[in-house]
């Protein structure tokens, strides 16, 4: 199973360098503003955050000083936990925290309750959320950690298909389906299309999720490929 993976920075002057994450160095004595240096230092790792900007990352900081010393450090060592107790489940690459064997095995793959035979293939943790805050899924899942993206230099050997294959065919839980719940994107679509290769060559049955107009969209915005897609999955009704 490949390790987590943290969203990217983002791009701009609030990027930290790699070799900047000791103590503060003399350019961080003093900020613009008139702000310590450790507090400047506090501000520029905040904004590494995925949505946080540089002033809400200095909003941020300044909350942290100011509220009491009981905030930031409770925050601080909730983060080391953080770091020590949490891993990728080893079954399907969802957050976990290790038991007391040092295991990680995540709530849903410990569920009993869940359809083993159902496996959804998401890209991300945060697609696995999104799912399971739908309700809709009652199988166990699976995640990539990445998308099949040439122009990026990730090739099918940097997916973890063996890993795939492996829990495809884990004895203890025979997988029926496989669900591809990757985004219809170009590298979603293409790493859909590998997978559906690479597992109906198994003999397993591969489905997609269905992509179409959302719920209280109007016809007029939406895309062509998306209204294509929505008539071509129609089913009956009434």
């Amino acid at each position: 199973m490949t390790a987590l993976r943290s969203p990217a920075s983002l791009p701009g002057s609030s990027k930290v360098p790699n070799g900047d994450r000791g103590a503060p160095s003399a350019g961080f004595r003093s900020a613009p503003g008139g702000l310590p240096g450790r507090l400047s230092r506090v501000a520029q790792l905040l904004a590494r955050l995925p949505g946080v900007g540089e002033k809400t990352a200095q909003r941020f900081a300044l909350f942290l000083v100011t509220a009491g010393e009981d905030t930031a450090r409770d925050l601080g060592g909730e983060l080391v936990e953080l770091c020590d107790h949490i891993r990728p489940c080893i079954r399907c690459g969802h957050i976990a925290e290790l038991d007391d064997d040092g295991r990680a095995l995540c709530a849903i793959c410990l569920d009993t309750r869940r359809d083993g035979a159902l496996l959804c293939v998401v890209a991300r943790v945060q697609d696995l959320l999104a799912i399971e805050r739908s309700g809709a899924m009652r199988g166990r899942y699976f995640v990539l950690g990445r998308l099949l993206s040439p122009l990026e230099g990730v090739g099918a050997e940097e997916l973890p298909l063996e890993a795939l294959r492996a829990r495809v065919r884990d004895p203890e839980q025979p997988v029926r389906e496989v669900l591809v719940a990757t985004p219809p994107s170009v590298d979603g679509e293409a790493t859909a299309l590998l997978l559906a290769r690479e597992l109906g060559a198994m003999g397993i049955q591969v489905t997609r999720i269905a992509s179409g107009v959302p719920h209280g969209g109007d016809l007029e915005f939406a895309d062509q490929v998306t209204l294509g897609r929505a008539i071509e999955g129609r089913k009956s009704f009434g």
